[in-house]
């Protein structure tokens, strides 16, 4: 699987697939994020993410045992001592192990978790450092969920196709 792909997506394999909109896409060529204009009260990446895990959370027989990486370049992160490390070209992530749930706490207030995924494998999300939205590989009927649920932006999306980014 190509590295931008794997993550922007995660693996492959999902009947479905969808973007999380942290910010609106590009409305022009050459578009810059900090041209987009949002609202004060504008959740954080992190916090739509919580919300959007919390959906996911319904779509798994084991959200008491899953698994979240972190990037180990984000500059706000203070990692248990001895934490297991994995690679991918070009990232190297933390692994930590948990319940769901903890996702809130461990990355309040930081960037979202880089990788989240139950131990049933029935979906995966992924959130990069540098695009705009994060991926989500899941079930039909959780992506569905997730694009009609008022408190976020979701979009479906074709891994394998061109994606929106700012330069």
């Amino acid at each position: 699987m190509p590295f931008p792909t794997l993550v922007t997506f995660g693996p492959n394999g999902f009947e479905a697939y969808a973007r999380l909109r942290y910010i609106p896409d590009p409305q022009r060529p050459g578009q810059k994020e900090t041209d987009v204009d949002l609202p004060d009260d504008h959740p954080s990446d992190s916090e739509q993410a919580a919300r959007v895990l919390d959906v996911l959370a319904g779509f798994t027989t084991t959200p008491q045992e899953c698994f979240f990486a972190a990037w180990e370049g984000y500059p706000d992160l203070s990692l248990p001592r001895g934490v297991p490390l994995f690679e991918v070209p070009n990232r190297r992530f933390a692994l930590l192990r948990g319940p769901l749930n903890a996702t809130r706490a461990f990355f309040a207030d930081k960037q979202p978790p880089a990788y989240v995924w139950p131990a049933d494998r029935r979906w995966c999300f992924t959130s990069d450092v540098d695009p705009h939205w994060a991926g989500i590989g899941a079930p039909g009927a959780a992506i569905d969920a997730l694009t009609v649920a008022p408190t976020f932006d979701v979009v479906p999306a074709d891994p394998a196709g061109a994606q929106p980014f700012y330069y």
